[in-house]
């Protein structure tokens, strides 16, 4: 049994914020922030409903799949619009959809976490899945603190899993949490993003690694095998560091958060559609995903695009 991906899509806001605009009232500056991060701009608005919506229909649409074909929808958010009802129900309600729907929040592990969550919904009786990433993070930003306000932006990607008895699409899958660290970056009720930035750069290029080594092993592959890599988009240096533990080189990486930030749960799916629309992903070609967020969580997926 397995799964196959239908369709995909992406909602970001309009508006830009450049490194310039926010030297404005920032002690920074776009070199500062490029040579540190690797983040050149970043779009901010909207809320997880409304970019998520944007991203399911987009998805919806790709697929070329009818409404009530979608049996589940699974939506990944560290930043639902209000703490009760789930913000997966009312984006449900929008795109006209009759299907259950749930949160997940797993930080910026959250889409690979709702994708581990679909495969499992698809293995036991549903046969086609709506899966997104949303993020409204600008809202929980402190835009007088220069060490959160230049990475994080709002976005959302999205995509149609199917269900196939013959085969499937994704290969393996690693995932690990460990709450021992759940200090290291977090978001009180009323509060703002708070992050020990070094702690954070060594443990997450540690579990990205270990969790990619061993999703390879799983799927039988070595990392020479792997076409592409589809990381979380938190910081070009992380991206750098894990990709030559693990041998590959940055060619093979798919790095966007040079346009978009840090997106958390909509990360991933952002850089797979930009490189799916480049035609760097071809049928049968194998992808390796993985991230890691606060928690600490991790996930990393190794994936034979088909």
């Amino acid at each position: 049994m397995g799964v196959r991906f239908k369709g995909w899509g992406t909602g970001v806001p309009e508006r830009v914020v450049t490194n310039d605009e926010l030297s404005q009232t920032l002690d920074t500056s776009d070199e500062w922030i490029r040579e540190r991060t690797g983040i050149r701009e970043r779009r901010i608005g909207g809320s997880a409903k409304s970019l998520g919506v944007e991203a399911a229909g987009k998805a919806i649409a790709d697929a070329g799949v009818s409404l009530d074909s979608i049996d589940f929808l699974v939506l990944a958010t560290t930043t639902p619009d209000r703490l009760t009802p789930a913000t997966a129900p009312m984006i449900a309600a929008e795109l006209g959809l009759s299907c259950p729907a749930m949160d997940v929040n797993a930080a910026c592990s959250g889409f690979m976490y709702a994708l581990r969550t679909a495969q499992g919904l698809l293995e036991t009786g549903n046969r086609r899945i709506l899966v997104i990433g949303s993020e409204n993070l600008s809202r929980w930003v402190d835009w007088n603190d220069r060490n959160m306000a230049v990475l994080l932006a709002d976005g959302a990607g999205a995509c149609i899993l199917d269900y196939d008895a013959e085969g499937s699409d994704i290969l393996s899958f690693v995932l690990g949490t460990d709450g021992t660290a759940a200090d290291l970056l977090t978001c009180e009720h009323g509060g703002f993003f708070e992050m020990d930035g070094k702690e954070v750069f060594r443990r997450a290029v540690r579990v990205v690694v270990d969790s990619a080594e061993e999703a390879l092993e799983r799927a039988g592959v070595t990392a020479q095998d792997i076409s592409l890599v589809v990381p979380h988009q938190a910081n070009v240096r992380i991206i750098q560091a894990a990709a030559q533990r693990l041998g590959i080189e940055m060619e093979r990486c798919v790095v966007v958060l040079d346009r978009y930030g840090n997106t958390s749960s909509s990360s991933i799916p952002l850089a797979l559609v930009d490189a799916r629309d480049h035609g760097r992903i071809r049928p049968d070609e194998y992808a390796l995903l993985t991230g890691f967020g606060a928690g600490m969580t991790w996930a990393s997926a190794v994936v034979r695009w088909s």
